[in-house]
């Protein structure tokens, strides 16, 4: 599967933000899809929020609340709705597929096993 991220820009701190992810050349909703982000200066992409490919949802605790993961399997597309945004939010966001094998647990605890990336989309909190 091949995925392009798209929504990133310039927003207020307190602002909105709707990034969506769109995935080709697969079956979308074998998937699931993941979001990451890379902060600046670290190499590490560190796991925000996943959902599986029954729609469940899982995140981590820096975006709990404030962040929301949703599917259209109609449009193989994959939306990250980022409210209350933060200075510290500054960063390249990503997506990531994973075939899903219908884990039991917290998708989160796959975060090395996503293979499939986006080329990333900048989102830029001003203070």
């Amino acid at each position: 599967v091949q995925l392009v991220e798209s929504g990133g820009g310039l927003v207020q701190a307190g602002g909105s933000l709707r990034l969506s992810c769109v995935a080709s050349e697969g079956t979308f909703a074998d998937y699931a899809i993941g979001w990451f982000r890379q902060d600046p200066g670290k190499e590490h992409k560190g796991i925000l929020c996943v959902i599986s490919s029954a729609g469940g949802t899982f995140y981590a605790k820096s975006v709990k609340g404030r962040f929301t993961i949703s599917r259209d399997n109609a449009k193989n597309t994959v939306y990250l709705q980022m409210n209350t945004l933060k200075f510290e939010d500054t960063s390249v966001y990503y997506c990531a597929a994973l075939k899903d094998g219908h884990y039991s647990g917290s998708y989160l605890d796959l975060e090395a096993d996503f293979d499939s990336w986006g080329h990333g989309t900048q989102v830029t909190v001003s203070s």
